[in-house]
């Protein structure tokens, strides 16, 4: 599919060694987070597994791995980022292992958004290659309409959306950001569309995309 002169890639076009590798088992590592936000970490620990279900991979309790990596030195990702993987293999089963990379998560009170950028970084416990990488930066619009017109409902809404952007759960900010950025990763084997998703068409492997 041509538009603009650029050209849509498929899924196998984009990334052949999810499909030559096969991962049926995936490690969510803990997030490496270099924001203020210290708290994201553990967002995105905890809201990973439900996406990659989804898409059909088994994934390893993190509820079951987080003293292990503890105790293991495993907690701080980084340690392993390019380090070899075996282990997780040979210990936990893992085909593969997702490291979470969160450089971004900044939340401006007058704009009323939350603004996150996270790569995604998937590698073979067995080769060590990734065989999956795509960042995106989803900001979540927190905006609120008061519904009354004028400078006084204008200003009823800006207060109310500054509010709304202060109590907002950010467990489904992190959430729609794992959907958004992973929806382009080929099923695993307990989807029914396992290895029949070559054709489908992908989005560019940095994405921004603003979501309510």
């Amino acid at each position: 599919m041509q538009s603009c002169g650029v050209t849509q890639l498929t899924r196998a076009e984009a990334y052949p060694a999810m499909y030559s590798a096969h991962p049926i088992s995936i490690v969510v590592m803990p997030p490496i987070n270099t924001t203020t936000n210290v708290e994201a970490k553990e967002f995105f620990y905890f809201t990973l597994s439900r996406t990659l279900c989804e898409k059909g991979y088994y994934v390893v309790s993190p509820f079951l791995c987080l003293d292990l990596f503890k105790t293991e030195s495993a907690y701080d990702a980084e340690n392993y980022a390019t380090a070899p993987l075996d282990q997780f293999r040979n210990i936990l089963g893992a085909d593969a292992a997702l490291f979470t990379y969160i450089s971004d998560w900044k939340k401006s009170t007058i704009g009323t958004t939350i603004t996150v950028s996270v790569e995604y970084v998937l590698r073979s416990t067995i080769t060590n290659e990734t065989i999956f990488q795509r960042k995106g930066t989803i900001t979540y619009d927190a905006s609120v309409n008061a519904g009354s017109g004028g400078l006084f409902g204008a200003l009823v809404s800006l207060a109310a959306s500054a509010l709304n952007t202060a109590l907002t759960d950010y467990i489904p900010i992190a959430r729609k950001c794992n959907e958004v950025v992973l929806t382009d990763m080929p099923e695993g084997k307990y989807s029914p569309l396992y290895d029949a998703d070559k054709t489908v068409r992908v989005g560019p492997k940095n994405i921004k995309k603003t979501v309510k």
